[in-house]
């Protein structure tokens, strides 16, 4: 800590300590040069800034895979051998995928940004007995900040005095409510939504006022570590960026491999040195795909603006198809699978459980039968006294959504009006004449209204609301309903217990209670009526639980982690199917300790654990180790400031757009404009589709290009005529490496994609069986090739530009037709994913179009070599073409049936 007094010290000290161990009188504050000596020793009350990913580096990015580099080697070489059009070519694709990539990541992540905005407001602080506004950039440890509601709280400060103080810490604790706070000690170590004695930069003041000594600043306070954090974590590679690394890889060395092998073969049988040459690096840009980039980045630009219609937006342009390898998602509770509104669920009166419906003429039952408030006299009054012990704003009719006060008490709100109780109505019958505010130390508060015209018993009404074992305490009396009873040992016992267990079904309890009196200035706490108690909930989503079920059926797991208590995080899983029974585990945060510190047992035990409560930022950043250690990919979602390092550090960071700090927004790869747990599952199911399309245009693409490597190397083996020219290597790619594979990476899933488990993060883009049918394949279609070649020429006796016209159309309709083989398994060689998607028969018309002009467009078909075919011809190339589509499929329905055998 950024103080001279130890964190431990600080919380467990009385403010008169923490103020003598800072050598600063409350009353006075600093003098100008004791701030001058702690700003030289202590600095600026700043964040570090940190190096922002500008334009340049987006740009720069795209060109560091491999398979670019491969590109860009090729260009050089067919430019260094005046193969103008070759090298064109091959700079035009490495332009349009860097285009593409630049301007879709643009917008960059700017998390550090965002927290260092949040350093940039105003502070009052006494310095030398007088209260001044200054910058909060220049507050150093010792100075007395003066706080009030609705202000930032510019530091870390140990509180020394406190009126009705509530501070919202959402942002850092991921606690919804309003920390209530206190000047009393607190034990140390505990988790920062329990220290009650404390605020924190960035944080904002809800209710009342407070004075506060600041004990550290910059990046000493825990917005401070946070933002260290999030730095440390960085970001992580995606398992796509991997997979495509891994490939480029492995293409070097099979290009270089096959370009030394032809060039020597043919120099050594005699051919002529620069006729091999220029096919050594025709060969080489054929072994590359060039498509492979282009439509890579189409196809994940495709997937996000998809996304974007399901209302995620992605900010990361690879992380569309990490997305569909995800295995872990860790979410928050509020806001994601709870819809961050309390609700009054159930009020608990002495004659039984009163039920809250939503909607309904009688949405109060008591076992199933409806019951009417006014019918029902403690019911009636617990209600009366809800609305009127209340600080809380009526929603506006013009406005129903927006709501002014505590959570809770606009939860009381609601629930008067279901009784058609309104607060305007009941306080011109109950007029107030003292409000007793809330008492953080006694934990209730009180409303004292004129009441002559409705009692006989005294001129005053004392309305009470507080934590349940406080507002019992002071109870002498309870209402049965019909009248009123002791409240005896046995009976206190008694509701002791119904308090307990409606806690213990994760639902937040207040109690009700009330008297009359003959002055409002009567002491409101003593002698009470308990009237009863009202549980209040943060009900799920509507869906969310068919959404962790199809996660689920999907083989992905759910992991609940939150800033709440343990038991409403255990009540909330089950209620949305996270886990299946009250025994289940939820453990709180501080069991998530660094991976160097946990036995592999205990790591085995944390794995399967489904809710972890009470979590620091340290502490998700260890879950996700945890899970990452174990190759799963992790997707997190998080809403604050503390969760800016989970995002970064997770596979995919996952942030909520309605509810979200821009530090969130700005460090997750996607923002879920509904802030909805549905919209993540829609968005795997839409990343495993894109994963699908990938590997099935990669696939295509090196599966025919392999078919042209080997006619050429056979061929030059051989000592044959080459099937190919150089030039006409080059078209080809040119034409089937980008409109079939763009039109494959366009496809969209189907209702199996969700039915799968996730792949490992470790599998590559093409395995080896896909390896070993790109191989076969490719032998396939170099048969036919050099079989139409070897007919043409040797059969037919044709002349060297017809046969090789021949040869070139073969190879390049049978690589059309290839695309048919791309087809998953298990589906229908007539209607599947590829047959029902209409880019693919878009991309069959334009190349059909652009081969025929191949050979019939004067100019094109002199620059390639080629000439008119007869009809025979014609028949032998579609003919020969056709060979390849029906073995694929052939030999699928053989593989699937031996499968299914």
């Amino acid at each position: 800590m950024n103080s001279p007094v130890s964190p431990a010290e600080v919380v467990q000290s009385q403010p008169q300590k923490v103020l003598e161990a800072f050598g600063v009188d409350a009353a006075q504050g600093l003098n100008s040069r004791q701030v001058d000596r702690q700003r030289e020793k202590y600095g600026w009350n700043r964040l570090e800034e940190a190096k922002q990913r500008g334009a340049g580096a987006i740009f720069v990015d795209q060109f560091k895979s491999p398979i670019i580099g491969l590109l860009a080697v090729a260009a050089v070489l067919a430019f260094a051998f005046q193969e103008w059009i070759e090298g064109i070519a091959v700079v035009i694709a490495i332009a349009l995928n860097a285009l593409i990539g630049f301007v879709t990541e643009l917008r960059a992540v700017k998390s550090m940004e965002s927290l260092q905005q949040l350093s940039q407001t105003q502070a009052k602080v006494r310095r030398e007995g007088q209260v001044q506004q200054v910058g909060a950039d220049a507050l150093v440890p010792g100075d007395i900040v003066v706080l009030e509601g609705g202000d930032i709280v510019p530091a870390d400060l140990r509180l020394i005095s406190a009126s009705n103080l509530q501070a919202d810490e959402s942002a850092l604790t991921g606690e919804s409510l309003p920390a209530s706070k206190t000047i009393q000690p607190v034990e140390p170590d505990l988790p920062l939504a329990e220290q009650t004695n404390r605020v924190f930069k960035g944080t904002a003041i809800r209710l009342g006022s407070a004075e506060g000594i600041v004990t550290a600043t910059g990046m000493e306070t825990e917005l401070g570590h946070i933002s260290t954090l999030a730095a440390q974590a960085g970001g992580e590679q995606t398992p796509l960026e991997q997979r495509l690394d891994q490939l480029g890889r492995r293409l070097i060395w099979i290009t270089l491999v096959i370009a030394a092998i032809v060039a020597i073969s043919g120099i050594v049988q005699g051919k002529d040195l620069m006729l091999m040459v220029e096919t050594a690096i025709a060969l080489s840009v054929a072994a590359v795909p060039e498509g492979l980039p282009i439509v890579a980045t189409v196809a994940l630009a495709r997937g996000m603006w998809r996304m974007a219609k399901q209302n995620a937006l992605i900010n990361r342009l690879s992380a569309v198809e990490t997305l569909g390898s995800t295995s872990i998602i860790c979410t928050d509770k509020t806001g994601t699978l709870t819809q961050n509104r309390m609700t009054a669920s159930q009020v608990v009166v002495e004659t039984g459980t009163v039920q809250v419906g939503s909607s309904g003429d009688t949405p109060f039952s008591l076992d199933n039968q409806p019951v009417e408030p006014p019918q029902h006299e403690a019911l009636a009054q617990l209600l009366r006294v809800a609305v009127l012990c209340n600080n809380a704003e009526p929603p506006d009719s013009e406005a129903p959504d927006r709501t002014i006060g505590d959570p809770m008490e606009i939860a009381l709100l609601n629930l008067g009006q279901q009784a058609d109780l309104h607060r305007d109505d009941l306080r011109s019958q109950y007029p107030e004449e003292r409000e007793v505010a809330f008492d953080p130390d006694l934990k209730m508060m009180a409303t004292i209204h004129n009441a002559r015209d409705h009692s006989a018993k005294g001129g005053y009404w004392v309305a009470v609301k507080g934590a349940p074992e406080a507002v019992l305490e002071c109870c002498t009396q309870y209402h049965t309903g019909q009248g009123v009873q002791p409240l005896d040992r046995e009976n206190r016992d008694r509701w002791q217990q119904r308090m307990h267990a409606t806690a213990e079904a994760g639902l937040r309890v207040l109690a009700f209670a009330t008297k009359t009196t003959d002055t409002a200035q009567d002491d409101p706490y003593s002698d009470l009526t308990l009237l009863g108690v009202v549980g209040l909930e943060d009900p799920p989503r509507q869906g969310v639980k068919d959404s962790i079920k199809a996660c689920h059926q999907a083989g992905i797991r759910v992991v609940m982690v939150t800033g709440d208590q343990q038991i409403t995080a255990r009540n909330i899983g089950l209620a949305v199917g996270l886990v299946g029974n009250r025994e289940a585990k939820a453990l709180p945060g501080k069991a998530l300790k660094p991976l160097d510190d946990l036995t592999d047992q205990h790591r085995q035990e944390l794995q399967q654990v489904s809710i972890f409560a009470r979590v620091s930022p340290e502490q998700k950043l260890n879950l996700i180790a945890l899970h990452q250690a174990d190759g799963a990919i992790v997707a997190m979602t998080g809403d604050g400031v503390n969760d800016a390092p989970a995002l970064q550090k997770a596979d995919i960071g996952v942030a909520m757009g309605q509810r979200g700090t821009q530090v969130a927004q700005e460090a997750a790869d996607m923002v879920l404009q509904d802030d909805s747990f549905a919209s993540i599952v829609a968005a795997v199911a839409q990343g495993r589709a894109i994963f699908r399309n990938i590997r099935q245009f990669t696939f295509y693409l090196l599966s025919g290009n392999t078919g042209e490597i080997i006619a050429v190397a056979l061929a030059s083996f051989a000592n044959a005529p080459l099937p190919l020219l150089p030039l006409q290597i080059l078209y080809i790619n040119a034409v089937n490496d980008v409109f079939p594979a763009l039109a494959l990476g366009l496809g969209e899933g189907d209702d199996t994609m969700m039915q799968r488990p996730p792949r490992k993060g470790s599998e590559a883009v093409l395995t080896q069986d896909h390896w070993i049918a790109i191989g076969l394949y490719g032998l396939l279609i170099a048969a036919t090739t050099l079989g139409t070649f070897a007919i043409a020429l040797r059969v037919w006796q044709l002349d060297g530009t017809e046969a090789v016209t021949i040869s070139f159309m073969t190879l390049s309709f049978s690589r059309l037709w290839h695309i048919f083989n791309m087809r998953s398994r298990g589906t229908s060689p007539l209607h599947n994913e590829v047959t029902r998607n209409p880019f693919v028969w878009g991309a069959l018309v334009i190349c059909t179009l652009i081969l025929l002009a191949a050979v019939y467009v004067p100019g094109l078909s002199d620059a390639l070599g080629t000439t008119g075919l007869s009809g025979r011809a014609w028949g032998l190339v579609f003919g020969a073409s056709l060979i390849p589509l029906v073995v694929g499929q052939l030999g699928k329905v053989l593989f699937e049936r031996k499968a299914k055998r």
